[in-house]
């Protein structure tokens, strides 16, 4: 049995990365100081955090580029721990951070961040990566949300890369199949699908950023009251409980669960990990002053069309009209009412 199934290749992955080209802002006034990595016994580097806020999604947190995005962006980005100083120095670096480059997927940062802390992100990189290979800070600290952290210790494996995804589960141990369930089921949002023995295989995971509350792991149960991975978007990702769904209301919810939840939540209010970091940020499907003017045919437009200059796609060659039909009855009967449906 394959551990994981193949993404048809419109699906949620190549909308989550392609949401990298925007700055991304914390929701609730958070700054990235806030957001960003922390280090027990270390002071706070501003240049560590700012990166660990904007850059580690395609450049990774050790600043080796071995993430998701880097396996649909062309060019990839920019390893920087196989970088000769002498090919990125301080003033390139900060050039390209400053400008983007041109033809890269690297965005231009000069309007999100001040100068100050554009010199700071760049003698980071420069320090860290290129001219120390050191690996980054530690991320999963109770101080960011991460709760006895090393109660998944059975999944390290997995984001090393020392054991590959894709490796038949009858050879694994009973304790690397639980590692393998979790790695996928959630860290596989941030940690891209680490190593696999085939490059050619599209990964598809749950659409959940961070183990949940009461999440099983080995022998061990995350208590109802422990941080998890994001605490504050838990909530939004709890599927509503609506008795008596029709047929189509049925099919509806696991399509929208399976897909849409990823960016929207599953609640549907867009306020869930990724969501919150996505910018412009996904719809609030609940919000009445936004749903009033939503009918059903502009919101079956929307899905089959998606939307330009954000990252909600066109879902036409994923998605049959059946389907985006099926969404949309979940939609107005679970999340909330369109004007003018036709039941």
């Amino acid at each position: 049995m394959k551990p994981i199934r193949r993404l048809h290749q419109n699906l949620f992955w190549v909308t989550l990365h392609l949401g990298v080209f925007f700055s991304l802002h914390a929701a609730d006034n958070e700054t990235p100081h806030q957001l960003a990595s922390a280090e027990i016994n270390h002071p706070p580097e501003i240049g560590r955090d700012i990166y660990n806020f904007y850059c580690y999604f395609c450049h990774g947190y050790s600043g080796d580029a071995q993430t998701l995005a880097s396996k649909f962006l062309t060019p990839a980005p920019r390893n920087f721990r196989n970088t000769d100083p002498k090919e990125l120095t301080h003033d390139q670096a900060k050039a390209a951070i400053s400008n983007g480059r041109p033809g890269t997927a690297m965005m231009p940062y000069g309007n999100v961040l001040s100068g100050e802390e554009i010199k700071a992100v760049a003698e980071y990189i420069r320090s860290s990566f290129i001219r120390s290979s050191r690996s980054n800070t530690k991320y999963h600290t109770e101080e960011n949300g991460w709760f006895n952290h090393d109660r998944f210790a059975e999944s390290y494996p997995f984001a090393t890369g020392e054991i590959p995804l894709d490796t038949p589960t009858a050879s694994l141990s009973d304790a690397q199949r639980r590692g393998l369930r979790v790695y996928i089921e959630s860290c596989i949002s941030c940690h891209d699908r680490s190593k696999v023995n085939d490059p050619n295989v599209i990964w598809e995971s749950v659409a959940i950023s961070y183990p949940r509350i009461g999440f099983q792991a080995g022998d061990s149960l995350l208590p109802p009251d422990a941080l998890s991975g994001a605490t504050p978007f838990a909530r939004h990702d709890i599927v509503p409980s609506i008795p008596n769904l029709s047929s189509i209301e049925r099919i509806g919810e696991k399509l929208y669960q399976d897909n849409c939840a990823f960016c929207h939540a599953a609640d549907g209010t867009g306020k869930n990990w990724i969501g919150t970091f996505l910018e412009p940020h996904p719809r609030d499907l609940t919000n009445p002053d936004f749903m009033a003017s939503m009918t059903e045919q502009k919101l079956k437009q929307v899905i089959r069309n998606g939307l330009t200059g954000t990252s909600m796609p066109a879902w036409k060659s994923v998605f049959n009209d059946a389907e985006i039909n099926a969404v949309v009855h979940y939609i107005h009967r679970v999340i909330h009412p369109l004007s003018g449906f036709d039941d």
